[in-house]
């Protein structure tokens, strides 16, 4: 199944920003130029989007932009995180995570981890593990697993959007991190249980590390 896309008109009527919002915000690296995707149509060349990113990016920026300068938001969504360091006990101080997903992290990871400095990429793994321990899609077993693949495969997603799906197939879990949160094809007996944007997650996680959310 091919990604959901909406045109640029649709997408302007429907969002009710205007051309020139739309593009000076490409131009300040709000919104990824790899969204801006030109195909054939009967009336020629159009753009076109896809639709549940840049719905979710516009409606985000409109609701971050009266609080935040353009240059802010663009710090907010740039992939740029190596100045993001932060200790466990300022990770619980800020209300970053729980404690039982830092607690977990620092069992699987380095039980001496609790003086370390966690960088950005190990943030947004204990992030991930704990959205998923808080809405009871995982088990502690399960987010055990999760921490592996994440340590696993992550550093060689940096830079890129990536998807990360739990799947079942009689009672076992299995975790895949998608290049590109592209669509995945799975036999009839899998079942796909839970599935996080890893880019969505970074946005997240820089809010409230930059303490603008909480």
């Amino acid at each position: 199944m091919s990604e959901d896309l909406i045109s640029k008109k649709e997408l302007l009527d429907l969002t009710g920003i205007s051309y020139g919002q739309l593009y000076r915000w490409k131009r300040k690296n709000l919104i990824p130029e790899q969204w801006f995707i030109r195909k054939s149509s009967f009336t020629g060349q159009e753009t076109f989007f896809p639709r549940d990113k840049i719905i979710r990016r516009i409606d985000k920026i409109l609701n971050m932009k009266d609080d935040l300068s353009l240059d802010a938001l663009a710090d907010v969504f740039s992939p740029n995180l190596a100045d993001i360091q932060l200790t466990a006990g300022e990770i619980m101080e800020q209300n970053i995570v729980t404690s039982a997903a830092l607690n977990l992290y620092i069992e699987m990871v380095d039980p001496a981890a609790q003086h370390i400095i966690f960088e950005f990429d190990k943030l947004l793994s204990i992030y991930v593990l704990d959205r998923w321990l808080q809405s009871g899609d995982i088990a502690l077993d399960e987010g055990r697993l999760l921490i592996q693949a994440l340590n696993e495969h992550l550093p060689r997603m940096a830079g890129m959007e990536c998807g990360i799906v739990l799947i079942r197939k009689m009672g076992v879990s299995a975790f895949l991190l998608i290049p590109n949160d592209q669509e995945i094809y799975m036999d009839p007996g899998v079942k796909r249980v839970a599935h996080l944007s890893l880019a969505q997650c970074t946005e997240e996680l820089k809010l409230l590390v930059n303490g603008s959310e909480g």
